[in-house]
């Protein structure tokens, strides 16, 4: 079996991200947990379709993803888009960014590489907070779900207050997409509470795979 060779750590919060490849495969791990996996991103592509299925024909859409992993998802988003959409990446670490760019460009056809694409470094709440109305979508695969944190700091996003914000950060209309390793009953409930719309769907992690995860699509109407 070919082994895991390590590309490079980075800290967050109080734990440590670990990039590591095995021969075409890559993966990216905290404590010794896999975040997420090269060859498993249907949900992640599916994250990125589904925040953007009503922005195809959306002059100039402004999206927010909190979070740039592995690119997929930015990917998914640049592929549901016009070209004068407008996408901006909040990415709280910066090796991350670094990794993309010198490891997992190729992965998702260079999603960094796209002239509609602007990096943000930092917390993604900050974007929410910026602007009321400022957004037609806000994706968020910033850790691995509502109640799995990698960073401590991630619980505001998926707190009460945290979704009110980006209800009111969103356009009249606008999509609030969050992706989860798993199921989360009270997560709904406060989606709900926040003035959302709700659409919960399982996904698969990849296609005709039997694990499920879970993208919760809030619609501010």
């Amino acid at each position: 079996m070919v082994p895991w060779k390590e590309l490079g750590r980075a800290k967050v919060g109080g734990n440590e991200l670990v990039l590591a490849k095995r021969g075409d495969e890559f993966a990216i791990r905290v404590r010794g947990a896999e975040l997420m996996n090269s060859r498993s991103h249907g949900s992640e592509d599916l994250l990125g379709k589904l925040g953007c299925a009503d922005l195809a024909k959306v002059s100039s859409a402004r999206i927010l993803i909190g979070g740039l992993g592995m690119g997929f998802t930015a990917r998914a988003v640049l592929d549901s888009v016009r070209p004068d959409a407008q996408v901006t990446i909040r990415e709280l670490v910066p090796d991350v960014v670094g990794w993309n760019r010198e490891h997992l460009g190729d992965l998702a056809r260079r999603p960094l590489d796209d002239p509609r694409v602007r990096i943000e470094m930092g917390d993604v709440k900050d974007a929410i907070a910026a602007g009321e109305g400022a957004w037609n979508a806000i994706l968020l695969d910033v850790d691995n779900g509502p109640d799995a944190f990698t960073s401590p700091q991630n619980a505001g996003l998926y707190g009460l207050k945290g979704l009110i914000a980006a209800r009111r950060a969103l356009a009249p209309g606008g999509t609030f997409a969050v992706w989860s390793v798993e199921d989360d009953r009270k997560f709904t409930d406060r989606l709900r509470g926040a003035g959302f719309e709700v659409d919960k769907q399982r996904v698969p992690a990849r296609p005709n795979s039997n694990v499920k995860h879970v993208i919760w699509i809030g619609r501010r109407r």
